[in-house]
């Protein structure tokens, strides 16, 4: 099976080395890709935003597959482009993506479908925007409506910041806001596949998404994730599958839009019960780093059966007993103003170490085999291990392996997890 992937960070980065590892695979092909991406796959240097030109390269390629990893190719229809072309695709339409792509939308299918979540109202003046804040109250949630790079939702007591906030996105051509209640309790995040009609879960995993440790600090597009979870409650699930993943999917296909590809349902176990905080519709990240850490099942035959709508026909998906844990190494300034164009060492001693490997999200190619960094998020460092324990001390023993000038990264990682 000839295989693509669209996209150019640790993400795809998770997915090229599952699918490298799959004896069906027998040719791997990445757009754009990165440096580490580069070390499994051919690299084509192609925009992953311009869907005639992924088309054109899956065709020449005479892919069987292809793999759409980012959202912002997704929402503009890229996957759109190729299923024209006649290859199957993993991932959704450009319709069907505007679960991810518009929070409101979300909040519509989610209320077509009796999926519990967080109450909402949708702004779309500057002179709504206050008395939508005080409809709630402190701590105000507020959600840029469209895509964001996961840094469009404030959580704050700070009545002003939240105004700034919501006033800054409707700021923006088009712009709208959705303010809506504060949901209480921990995160959960759960990837369900899905061919348009059946629902496949994986297994749930836990990011962090404020940039300090003690969750303090900015939102960013997440500092680090772990599987499994051993705090989850028994049959959890079970309930998201059948009272969030397939009615949002039943409820998609109804309006004529399948929802083919993977649905990232964002979870808070609140006081009241389960609520979907939000949808994406593409693996998330770094949760994917972990999640792909941990699957048995060779990931090429279950990516194809998504796309070709026969995941009813899958047998049960395989899960090893061992624990992931992945830590973000970021640049200096990120998330307000990230540094690149710093040379990254210690790549090979980190990936050297047992039971751990790198995957670049942020990096380019520099003069002489250098890697550089070119983003915020700069690699994830993931450790395997028989518990959440071992996964976290080989995990920081790669990060102590890297040399990146005035790089951050968390240090609580799944520490509470680890300590019970």
């Amino acid at each position: 099976m000839k295989i693509l992937v669209v996209g150019t960070g640790a993400r795809e980065h998770a997915l090229v080395l599952a699918l490298s590892r799959d004896p069906a695979v027998t040719g791997l092909h990445a757009a754009p890709g990165n440096p580490g991406i580069g070390a499994l796959a051919t690299l084509h240097a192609v925009d992953p935003l311009d869907g005639a030109a992924v088309a054109a390269l899956a065709t020449s390629l005479s892919a069987d597959l292809v793999v759409v990893g980012p959202e912002a190719p997704l929402v503009a229809g890229v996957g759109d482009a190729v299923v024209a072309a006649g290859i199957p695709v993993f991932g959704p339409s450009a319709a069907a993506a505007r679960l991810e792509g518009s929070k409101a939308f979300a909040k519509e299918v989610m209320a077509a479908a009796g999926v519990p979540t967080a109450d909402p109202v949708v702004v779309t003046d500057a002179t709504e925007a206050g008395p939508a804040l005080d409809t709630f109250g402190a701590p105000y949630v507020v959600k840029d409506d469209g895509l964001a790079a996961g840094k469009g939702v404030v959580v704050t007591e700070d009545r002003d910041a939240a105004l700034a906030h919501a006033l800054a996105c409707l700021d923006k051509p088009g712009g709208r806001v959705v303010v809506e209640d504060y949901l209480d309790g921990p995160e959960v995040s759960l990837f369900v596949l899905s061919d348009g009609t059946h629902v496949v879960p994986l297994v749930p995993a836990q990011d962090f998404k404020r940039v300090g440790d003690g969750d303090t600090g900015p939102n960013t597009g997440g500092m680090g994730a772990y599987s499994p979870l051993p705090w989850a409650p028994a049959g959890l699930v079970d309930e998201v599958v059948a009272q969030v993943a397939q009615p949002t999917v039943d409820e998609m296909a109804r309006r004529g839009t399948p929802f083919v590809g993977v649905l990232y349902c964002g979870l808070a176990l609140t006081s009241r019960g389960t609520r979907v905080v939000e949808f994406n519709a593409r693996f998330g990240d770094p949760e994917t780093q972990v999640v792909l850490a941990r699957l048995e099942t060779p990931l090429a035959a279950v990516l194809l059966a998504a796309a070709t709508g026969t995941l009813a026909d899958l047998p049960s998906l395989r899960w090893r007993d061992d624990a992931a844990v992945t830590v973000v190494v970021a640049s200096a300034g990120y998330p307000e103003a990230p540094r690149t164009g710093d040379v990254i060492g210690g790549l090979a001693d980190a990936d050297a170490l047992p039971d751990v490997h790198v995957l670049h999200a942020g990096t380019a190619a520099g003069a002489d085999g250098a890697v550089l960094s070119a983003g915020g998020r700069v690699l994830s460092v993931v450790g395997t291990g028989g518990d959440l324990g071992a996964a976290r001390d080989a995990a920081y023993a790669g990060v102590a392996r890297i040399d990146l000038a005035d790089a951050h990264h968390r240090g609580d990682i799944a520490e509470a997890a680890a300590r019970g």
